[in-house]
């Protein structure tokens, strides 16, 4: 396996080079650095002023603002101004870049750092497919070499860093034709410019690898830095999930991509893409990097000699299929009633099964969870025939005739051959108990289950240690990842457990989830928190996926306030993924994987995208919904709510 961290059990950070953006290091010794972007019209000086001031005042440490023409870059010397004047002189500004070199040019004798987009800063994307032969694609690199180089050298002149960003939905038609719309796609079309770049002995540049799939941005910044580590670089790494959304999703889908990250040492400066306003970004990617403050300091983990998973491509890891556990199935959910004083029907709400009492039945809605752990607590009604009952080991001997009651058993217990379930039994595991007694009993046990946990502050990889011993002794047995919790804000519980279990789940590795979390939010919460990392990681899909990028100078409609009326009316399509983008640049790009997209193009206007594909263009804004809702019918794709 090509190397992509400096360990897979021990944390530390990939030793990057330093690059200064204006005052503010990034990589080598310097902390993690956190940014955001303003959303202001840039050629609004004062707003786009009192932007930066709020995102300063929120922690933010770099800015970055759009220039979409010659006249916003030179903007950009008009902000500059009014910030110093107000005492703001060291933060560091960046222009943000698409399609127009010439305000790149302009930019680079204004800010400190320059962000370009490989995928159209020397290409437009027509969305076709070309057949390039070896010397024909050589001239496309002499091409672009002639329109880039320029603004290299300007750079390297003026000491001003540059960050070469890709994004998965913007790839160049060019690119897509030789190497297809992948991770390796995304990492050339970096290295190309890379390359350009070290010809001219310039190396200030940040690279980053964003996509709105959170697997696909994993794998594409792992396979960056082992083409780095391969090729004797060690550039700094700029981290996000682009078009993450708002709310619960947007924060769990970033910790996944971003906390997957981290977890590996990797990233050097961050931004967490929310369709909120910009300074609510800047808490949420501090808590992701606050906890990596003194991560190195963890409890040792044994080293992975011989690695069973590959890092650059999905697979799901083989398993044995016990009831709707493991085999071809999605993951399950279990939620934590162990610390319950009381529980009725009503107590199941929150887990997604609501009690009638005048019909007598239950309702199951899309996020019911399928086990929940009594620990020694008791339940006297009679429970929903899709919900399974876990008890520790002794209270299951009071209830073991009853259906859909299951044990929780000690390793020490179950290699003392005590009584067992006929179908099911969930078998406790932590990194202390493994053994060759153990995995050879566990082999043989087609009712097994492991219920995975770690008491380590590394706890993502000495899980993942288990998962890999697991596949070295040819064990196939189901696991379901569980990881605890207490006195946590929900913000905090959302991006901890998402990074925690989504590291894995990205990995193939799981086949449920068990949040156990005492003071740190409602049942409902954390039950929507599961079924939320389960979505960011497209694991298990329960409801509509929304693609929506975060405002910026560009956007040409209120996203916040059309994301969460599209919302109200498709929040109900299960499975269904919606983009939502403010311009072009952020369009029929960024949201790569949407099965319907909805574009601003202009002023009031919105473009309907099936796909990748136009399908009705500059539609009125205020029809736009309803255009958007008769396209999905027009598909099949819509069910009454």
């Amino acid at each position: 396996m090509d190397k992509y961290t400096v360990s897979l059990t021990q944390y530390k950070r990939f030793k990057t080079r330093e690059v200064k953006v204006g005052s503010v290091g990034v990589g080598g010794d310097n902390p993690i650095r956190v940014q955001s972007m303003t959303t202001a019209d840039t050629m609004d000086t004062k707003k786009s002023v009192e932007e930066c001031v709020s995102l300063i005042k929120a922690g933010c440490e770099i800015i970055r603002l759009t220039a979409p023409s010659k006249k916003d870059a030179e903007n950009l010397q008009n902000i500059k101004n009014e910030l110093k004047a107000l005492g703001y002189h060291d933060i560091p500004l960046v222009a943000d870049i698409h399609f127009t070199p010439n305000a790149a040019e302009v930019a680079a004798d204004i800010v400190e750092k320059v962000r370009v987009n490989p995928g159209n800063y020397a290409d437009k994307k027509q969305f076709k497919e070309y057949d390039y032969t070896d010397s024909s694609y050589e001239e496309e690199l002499e091409r672009i070499e002639r329109k880039f180089t320029p603004l290299v050298l300007k750079c390297k002149e003026n000491g001003v860093a540059m960050r070469i960003g890709t994004n998965h939905g913007s790839l160049s038609d060019r690119i897509l034709s030789r190497y297809g719309d992948t991770p390796h796609g995304m990492v050339e079309s970096a290295m190309e410019f890379i390359r350009i770049c070290r010809k001219h002995n310039y190396h200030d540049i940040v690279l980053s690898m964003k996509a709105s799939n959170a697997l696909v941005m994993i794998q594409a910044y792992r396979l960056l830095v082992a083409t780095m580590i391969k090729e004797g670089m060690n550039y700094p790494l700029h981290l996000g999930v682009t078009e993450a959304g708002d709310g619960e999703d947007g924060r769990i889908k970033s910790a996944v991509g971003i906390g997957a990250l981290l977890e590996d040492g990797l990233g050097d400066t961050i931004r967490v893409s929310l369709t909120e306003a910009a300074e609510a970004e800047i808490p949420v990617a501090k808590t992701l990097v606050d906890r990596y403050s003194d991560r190195e300091n963890h409890p040792a983990i044994p080293e992975i000699l011989d690695y069973h998973i590959d890092p650059f491509e999905y697979s799901k890891r083989k398993t044995n299929k016990v009831l709707n556990i493991g085999g071809d199935q999605v993951p399950v959910v279990m939620a934590d009633f162990s610390l319950k004083k009381e529980i009725k029907p009503a107590s199941l709400f929150g887990l997604g099964y609501h009690y009638s009492v005048p019909l007598d039945k239950w309702n199951i809605t899309d996020k019911a969870c399928d086990y929940v752990f009594l620990y020694k607590n008791e339940i006297d009604f009679e429970i929903p025939g899709t919900l399974g009952v876990v008890y520790e080991y002794n209270t299951w001997l009071k209830h073991k005739t009853k259906e859909r009651v299951y044990p929780f058993i000690q390793p020490k217990d179950y290699l003392e051959n005590v009584e067992t379930s006929s179908v099911l039994n969930f078998i406790y595991l932590t990194i202390d108990d493994l053994s060759n007694q153990l995995i050879d009993k566990l082999k043989q046990d087609q009712t097994a289950v492991l219920l995975l946990d770690t008491y380590n502050k590394h706890g993502l990889a000495e899980q993942r240690y288990i998962f890999n011993y697991l596949l070295d002794k040819g064990c196939e047995i189901p696991v379901i990842i569980g990881r605890a919790y207490k006195d946590l804000t929900q913000e905090q519980l959302q991006l901890y457990s998402a990074t925690d279990m989504g590291g894995l789940l990205v990995d193939g590795l799981g086949d449920g989830v068990f949040i156990a979390a005492e003071n740190c939010g409602g049942d409902k919460f954390l039950n929507d928190t599961a079924f939320g990392i389960l979505q960011a990681t497209r694991t298990r899909i329960s409801k509509t996926e929304y693609i929506s990028c975060p405002s910026c100078g560009r956007t040409l409609f209120d996203l916040q306030e059309t994301t969460a009326k599209i919302r109200s009316k498709t929040d109900h399509l299960k499975g269904l993924k919606i983009g939502i983008m403010g311009c072009i640049v952020n369009g029929p790009g960024e949201m790569a994987d949407a099965d319907y997209g909805y574009v601003g193009t202009g002023k009031g206007k919105i473009t309907l995208y099936k796909e990748k594909e136009v399908v009705k263009k500059n539609i009125p804004e205020e029809h736009a919904l309803e255009e958007l809702i008769e396209l999905i019918k027009e598909h099949g794709d819509w069910i009454d709510a």
